[in-house]
């Protein structure tokens, strides 16, 4: 692939550029790491039903199945049961949340 120019594009430019569009190296953007941080952070890394999640992050239900969700399962990051939607131990490697690590609980005052 080249960028517009006579020379192909390299590792460091593919680096930057993924960088100014707030992609990290295993492909997560801002959408796909607030769904797990909260998800972790917030439910304990679930199960969660997929309204609540959406609700507690503020996006469309149909976003997330039809456009998060997918890459999130394909790559072992999150897991779809019947109970609600999970994260996985890679899930929590990845973010660096500790497996034994407790919800967030916010300040009433």
């Amino acid at each position: 692939m080249e960028s517009g120019s006579e020379e192909p594009i390299g590792l460091e430019l593919a680096r930057s550029s993924l960088s100014r569009l707030d992609v990290d190296e295993a492909g997560f953007d801002t959408l796909d790491r607030a769904l797990l941080l909260t998800l972790l952070e917030k439910f304990d890394g679930g199960p969660v039903g997929i309204d609540t999640l959406a609700a507690a992050i503020g996006e469309d239900r149909g976003t997330l199945e039809d456009l998060v969700e997918p890459f999130l399962i394909q790559g072992g990051f999150l897991e779809r049961t019947p109970r609600g939607r999970r994260a996985t131990l890679r899930a929590r490697d990845h973010l660096g949340i500790p497996e034994n690590a407790k919800p967030a609980q916010g300040r009433l005052l």
